[in-house]
């Protein structure tokens, strides 16, 4: 090493910096092409989930229920499909269970407190769904990610209720996480 060059031609600043250039290109090189680290397989899945709508009237409730059973009854589905984006998707409502629904307003006064019923006359309707996704890691139907806690729209070609929460899931070969 001459004048802080290495064999007298190139800067040892200038080495480092050309070597960490090339450090990175080949790390996103491999990243990219999927060969950094363990491969994850993705693979189709069976899955079982379950979805809350609060706040439903009895008589859609009771079309919902017709709709099922017609479905299984008449046409020998396992229950009434679900839709996406105008498609059909691999999954199916084989059941729907409702509860009173009771949500109350609390109004306190000195006088003590007014309880008045919210949405009275309603249904807390779960529906069980039954699908496959293409795929176990984003597990998704149609353009919805099947989570528990997320935000679901049930919709088949008969209904469509928004607002639904996702409170279990099960997967038949397990998540692409579970791989990891």
């Amino acid at each position: 090493m001459k004048d802080g060059k290495v064999f007298g031609k190139i800067n040892i600043i200038d080495l480092l910096v050309l070597i960490l250039a090339v450090v990175v290109v080949a790390a996103v090189a491999l990243k990219m092409t999927g060969r950094l680290g363990a491969a994850v397989v993705e693979t189709p899945s069976d899955i079982v989930y379950t979805v809350e709508v609060k706040g439903v009237e009895k008589e859609v409730y009771e079309e919902i229920l017709a709709f099922i059973d017609r479905a299984k009854n008449e046409k020998g589905k396992p229950g009434d499909q679900l839709m996406s984006n105008g498609a059909l998707l691999n999954a199916y409502i084989t059941d729907a269970v409702a509860v009173p629904h009771e949500a109350k307003a609390v109004i306190s006064s000195m006088d003590g407190d007014v309880i008045i019923p919210v949405m009275e006359d309603t249904l807390d309707v779960t529906f069980t769904v039954e699908g496959r996704v293409a795929n176990n890691i984003k597990t998704e139907l149609g353009s919805q990610e099947v989570r528990v806690g997320k935000t679901h729209i049930v919709k088949t070609t008969h209904f469509e209720l928004s607002g639904g929460i996702i409170l279990t899931c099960e997967w038949a070969s397990g998540t692409g996480a579970d791989n990891v």
